[in-house]
């Protein structure tokens, strides 16, 4: 239930008063991008994502799941045994999302020796 405020703000991302521009900014980042793509082919543990993603820290895969889970992009799953098991997976606005961001990393990866030949060469 979006309050009037918020209503006259929507399609408004170029205003600095859009709620729509920090989603964005979560959308967009990096880390959210791959973890996305890891998601959108099923459910994944902590540490399937933490070994599928190069380069992520322990700390930034935590703090970008968080944000998203707290975006309603994914759902954590708790499971009480021990030691802990905790599963992520897509919510149904999630899966909405990864479906666009697919669609912008295979346009990447199809484009790329074009995208690599028109990049300015740097001396």
């Amino acid at each position: 239930m979006a309050s009037y405020e918020t209503s006259k703000l929507l399609g408004q991302v170029l205003s600095t008063e859009c709620p729509s521009r920090e989603i964005l900014e979560h959308l967009t980042n990096k880390w959210s991008v791959l973890i996305l793509r890891c998601l959108n082919e099923g459910v994944h543990r902590f540490s399937e994502l933490k070994q599928r993603i190069e380069g992520i820290s322990e700390k930034m895969l935590a703090q970008t799941l968080k944000i998203l889970e707290q975006d309603g992009f994914i759902l954590r799953t708790v499971y009480p045994v021990v030691p802990p098991k905790v599963e992520y997976q897509l919510t149904i606005t999630g899966s909405q999302a990864a479906e666009k961001v697919m669609q912008l990393i295979n346009w990447i990866e199809r484009g790329l020796p074009e995208i690599l030949e028109a990049k300015p060469k740097i001396e």
